[in-house]
């Protein structure tokens, strides 16, 4: 009994070592049985957590059919169509509808998640704003589609250039432009926007891109300007841009490094982009500019039971690095491809020709099915002006705290509200969809 014993022994162990020969001559992977478990059991893990979350669906399943099941993991619809109510200093109160789509393309786990949102609204301001954009991976990230479409009647705060710093050292003209007493002025204008980028993988999580951006804007009214006596008119005259209109049409050249889990509300992972933008005058740019900007954003989950417990950081910066820019586009508080920098300030508060931005945030379940989430937030901006203050000198904070209800826990769409403060008595309530960064 011992012989047949040891020999069982024996043919068990040579068979399992051709098993691994055999596996060795196809992947270098010698332990795939496990790593197919440990994916299995990841992908159990991440279908459980979501099928314990309450959403905006679940609210209305409870209230119209409170006998039907709730929504699995497989069954949860990735569009999300909402009243597009919002509110910020910018913009005032706002009215529209808005609808955001999410979907992974194909069967490769990997592939990142693509993202769609259009939206028609009027705002208190008189801004009337419809856009069209798109984020799309293919299967396997091996394409990544980037592009939006804009057209606008836009009101845009002005508060001058630079980061507020108080100094009256300059001509009259150049105390204007830094406008020290924080006045506040209104531009009206008709704005468009085209831009798509391409993207292809070129190594795991890397890609590098190409595309165009046309801004264009016209019918440039400033209602408080008597001889163009404001910021705007200043600038506008020091740099030889028209009053009342302008283009600003280049090429984008890009590099992306993509881990981050979702691009809605990120649990962790980097998302990594800097990319130079060349306006030229012969694609119908008003003037020549070579620009650099570059996004950074780290996640990092606090909890493996619960991963929505979660550091984000983000930085954001543009710098010009030649020609000239439009006044309206330069970049400055809530420039960002979002235009979320800056909460507690409204857009292009601060401004430069080179501006940094610098965000942190916790983020928290409340509730335990995760329906209600909290968020606590502080950010640092700094830029240069045209009367010697130089980038990274002057640094100007805000920060604030705020709401999340989770509308659609399949694509981790919620709907965000932040009270946010700054300095200058700036301070105003934010409401958008998904996070800020």
């Amino acid at each position: 009994m011992k012989k047949v014993f040891w020999f069982k022994i024996i043919l068990l162990l040579m068979l399992s070592g051709v098993d691994a020969i055999a596996f060795g001559q196809v992947s270098s992977r010698a332990d795939s049985l496990q790593a197919d478990s440990l994916r299995k059991l990841r992908k159990q893990q991440i279908a459980d957590n979501i099928n314990k979350q309450f959403d905006f669906g679940d609210l209305v399943r409870v209230i119209l059919h409170p006998n039907k099941k709730p929504d699995t993991l497989h069954k949860g619809l990735g569009i999300t169509v909402v009243p597009n109510v919002a509110a910020n200093p910018t913009i005032g109160g706002q009215l529209g509808i808005k609808a955001v789509a999410g979907k992974k393309l194909g069967t490769d786990p990997n592939t990142l998640l693509s993202t769609g949102a259009t939206s028609a609204s009027i705002t208190t301001k008189g801004i009337i704003y419809f856009y069209l954009n798109h984020n799309i991976f293919t299967p396997g990230n091996k394409w990544n589609y980037q592009g939006n479409f804009v057209i606008a009647k836009t009101v845009s705060p002005d508060h001058g250039l630079g980061i507020g710093r108080t100094q009256a050292s300059g001509n009259p003209a150049q105390n204007v432009l830094a406008d020290p007493t924080h006045k506040g002025y209104a531009i009206h204008s008709i704005y468009f926007n085209i831009r798509e980028k391409v993207y292809k993988e070129v190594a795991k999580h890397l890609l590098l891109g190409a595309g165009m951006s046309f801004e264009i804007r016209r019918n440039i009214q400033n209602k408080d300007s008597t001889g163009f006596s404001t910021p705007s008119g200043v600038y506008n005259n020091e740099h030889g841009f028209p009053q009342d209109h302008y283009s600003a049409n280049g090429f984008l050249f890009n590099v992306q490094y993509i881990t981050r889990d979702n691009p809605n509300r990120a649990y962790k992972g980097i998302y990594f982009d800097a990319g130079i933008r060349a306006n030229q005058t012969w694609i119908g740019s008003t003037k020549n500019a070579l620009q650099l900007t570059t996004d950074f954003r780290k996640y990092f989950s606090l909890s493996q039971s619960s991963p929505e417990f979660v550091i984000a950081f983000w930085n954001w910066g543009s710098y010009l690095l030649s020609g000239s820019i439009p006044y309206l586009e330069l970049p400055g508080t809530g420039r960002d491809g979002t235009f979320r920098s800056g909460r507690g300030y409204t857009s292009q508060y601060f401004k430069g020709t080179k501006f940094n931005d610098t965000e942190l945030e916790l983020r928290f379940p409340i509730l335990s099915n995760k329906f209600i989430s909290g968020v606590v937030f502080g950010n640092m901006q700094t830029g240069n002006d045209e009367q010697g203050t130089r980038l990274f000198q002057v640094f100007q904070p805000g920060g604030g705290a705020g709401l999340r209800v989770l509308f659609n826990k399949a694509t981790r769409t919620n709907l965000a509200l932040d009270y946010a403060w700054g300095k200058f008595g700036s301070r105003g309530f934010f409401l958008n969809l998904n996070e800020a960064f």
